[in-house]
Parts: C-alpha cells; structure tokens; sequence
C-alpha cells in the first residue's frame, strides 16, 4: 500500500474501503454545500507567519482541554454512524484517542452505545445530546452518560431541524443500508467492510434502540430526527441540562457573536465555534471566519473551540492563532476510521500531530499558549468573496 503521508490519503482509500451511501455520508454538505466548501477555502486563505533564528529545539504540543489534560490541542469530534465507517468504530476511535492522550466524544447517533464504549475502554470519554420532543429521555441519557463515567457533555444546538443532504437522499442512505440492487452491487465489493460490520456489537443506533419510543423499526437517521427533534429548543433547555449535568458542559453550534455572549451566561463551561460541518444552515459564514469574532467577544469569560474544516497541523495552528484554546477534528478521523479502523484513527492523529509540531518549529513557536495572531502573516481572514470559485466548485460538482 502507498504510505499514508495526509489526511486527503485516508480520505482516498476511505473512499475505497467504504460503501458509498455511508462514505458521502461524511464527505459531503447541505444543499449546494456553499459553506462546506468554504470552511475549507477560507481556511487556506489565512496565512502563517515564518520565522527564522528562532530556538525551538524543545517544543510542547500538550494543553488543558475544559481542565482535563490533553497531549495535543485537539478533541475528537461527535460523529453520526461513527460505527457505519467501519465495525465497532466508535470504540475503535475511543481506544485511539486514548492511546493518544486526548478525547473522544462520542454522538447521540452512534451505532455502539455509550456503555457499549464504557465497557471495552474503561476511560472516561465526552457524550455529546441533542434535545428532543422527549424530555424524559434526555434526561435518562444524561443519567446514562454520567454512570458511563463520562467527563464532559456536549450540547449540539444547531440541529432543532435538518439541513437537507442531497447525497443521503439519492443514496437511499439508511442503517443497515437498503436492500437494493445499486447497494447490494457496492456493498459486494468492500468485503472488510463487510467484514467489520458483521463482527461489530451493535448494528443499529445503539443509544436509542430499546430506551427511546418510536425508534423501533425506524433505520433512517433522517426519518427519526424530523419526527422527534425539537424546533422549540431553547436557553432555557440549555439551563436545564446544566441542572442535569454536575460535569463540565460544552455547548457545540455557536456561530453568531450575540449567541456566543448568551453562551456565556448560560452555565457552560465551553462554547465550539462551528457551522455543524457546512451539514445545516447552507449559505452561512465558514467556522474560521467567524472564529476571531466570537473568540473577541467572549474573551476569557468562557473556553473557546473550534470546529469545521481542520485536515491538518498547518489548520489546527491557524484556528489556535484565531482565538480557539482547541478544537474539535471530525471528517479527518473519521476517513482513518473508513480507510484503516482504528490504525487508521492513530494515524490521522499522528499526522496532524507532526504537521502542528513542524509548523510551531518554522513559525517560531515552543508552546501552544504562545500561537496567537502575531503567529499570522496577516491578523484577518482577506475579505475577497469567493463567487467565482464557488460557482466553478459547484458547477463541477454537478450543480449541487
């Protein structure tokens, strides 16, 4: 096999490895996925500052993340049908951030439950919940997370309803994958996918099947999450599950400087600045362009996270110099996760891993509390708008 050298390697062989419906599952945005694309295009455009002459023979990459230790400034992402990219992936990815010294958060959308990922790791791991129109069950989840021995709760409140995902909706993407001839043909010809999933502990949504009403027989994510998701969620629910939860509470999908300065005096602990992956509101600003912004507004008068478009060391840097204290990576464990199992998610965090230390070396930096924007070549994302190439993007890809 070619070596793996980058993050874009894993997404290539994941995009092997991995039946398609649940491969563009992740690789893949809302609508015409404008601001999917422009978490990434913005991000390039923020540009690092070289420095030369400068001792950084001795280079820390470790910080604190909402007071718990972590070798690196960097958190795995909650992802949705963790386990469909490969058999047992989410305790896969748990043990791997574990080996690693850093979190693993672990989705209300998960194939294996969360005492499923208590059990085999024996480490405490960050559950993130959404609200639903059934409070009750929240509530038992929450009860759930905390004798799971979980240390952190991340509140994603960006989901009230679904962005629509073109991709999903023509794959027919649902758990298990539909019995057709299109899926049966594609699903034939990845056998240690087939393979993984035949030996996984769980096959369906592993926090729901058994413990939430109307989950049975219900295998589309998006059937479920229109029908029980609540459009009414608001800071009151917020304050609500502080009073539920006695750990420290991250509130994940703050996008707005007014929401943030509300985060603020919710009783969280952390806010993750983010867009939910450019999956949601199509049309909104990139993660990155709104990050110095709201990392301005609040100050230190919360912990700052970040997340949408890190594929590697060079970006984690740049979100840093941005304002963020850390920040959450999905897309880019989760391709290691598709292409390689758990190998795979050791990998993607080795790779960025080596990529922040090169970049702190040539940028002059030691410690991760000295990368701030005097690290940048230019304190501000450039404000030229991108309508040319996003029209080109989205022309190549179909008119999406």
């Amino acid at each position: 096999m070619t070596p793996i050298t980058c993050i874009e390697d894993l997404r290539q062989l994941a995009e092997k490895r991995v039946p398609r419906a649940f491969f563009q599952y992740v690789d893949s945005g809302s609508y015409a996925e404008e601001t999917f694309r422009a978490n990434r295009a913005d991000m390039e455009r923020v540009k690092l500052r070289q420095r030369v002459l400068v001792n950084v023979d001795k280079r820390d990459l470790s910080t604190t993340i909402v007071g718990q230790k972590s070798s690196l400034p960097i958190a795995l992402a909650p992802i949705g049908l963790c386990g469909m990219q490969h058999g047992n992936g989410e305790i896969l990815a748990a043990e791997a951030a574990n080996e690693a010294g850093i979190p693993f958060c672990m989705s209300t959308m998960s194939i294996c439950s969360m005492e499923q990922v208590a059990e085999a790791t024996k480490r405490p791991f960050w559950f993130q919940v959404y609200v639903i129109r059934d409070r009750g069950f929240i509530a038992d989840l929450i009860a759930r997370a905390k004798a799971a021995n979980c240390s952190a709760l991340v509140l994603t409140v960006d989901l009230q309803v679904l962005g629509q995902r073109h991709r999903d909706i023509k794959n027919g993407m649902t758990v298990p994958p539909q019995i057709k001839l299109s899926n049966v043909l594609d699903i034939m010809s990845k056998p240690r996918w087939v393979k993984s999933i035949l030996g996984a502990k769980s096959k369906t949504f592993g926090n729901l099947a058994g413990h939430v009403k109307g989950m049975e027989g219900v295998n589309s994510l998006a059937q479920w999450t229109n029908s029980q998701f609540d459009p009414t969620l608001s800071w009151q629910d917020v304050a609500w599950i502080r009073s539920l939860w006695p750990g420290k509470l991250i509130v994940k999908g703050i996008l707005d400087v007014e929401d943030a300065k509300l985060a603020t005096k919710s009783g969280a602990d952390a806010i993750v600045v983010s867009n939910h992956g450019g999956r949601q509101l199509d049309g909104a600003p990139s993660s990155i362009a709104m990050l110095p912004k709201i990392a301005d507004a609040v100050g230190n008068d919360i912990e700052v996270m970040f997340d949408g478009g890190i594929r590697s060391g060079q970006d984690l840097f740049r979100a840093l110099a941005l304002g963020a204290k850390s920040c959450l990576i999905g897309r880019a464990y989760i391709y290691g996760l598709g292409a390689l199992g758990k190998q795979g998610v050791t990998t993607a965090i080795d790779v960025i891993r080596k990529e922040l230390d090169i970049t702190m070396a040539l940028t002059g930096v030691t410690k991760i509390a000295d990368i701030n924007r005097s690290t940048l070549a230019t304190e501000t994302i450039p404000e030229e708008t991108h309508v040319l190439e996003l029209a080109e993007s989205r022309k190549a890809a179909g008119g999406r």
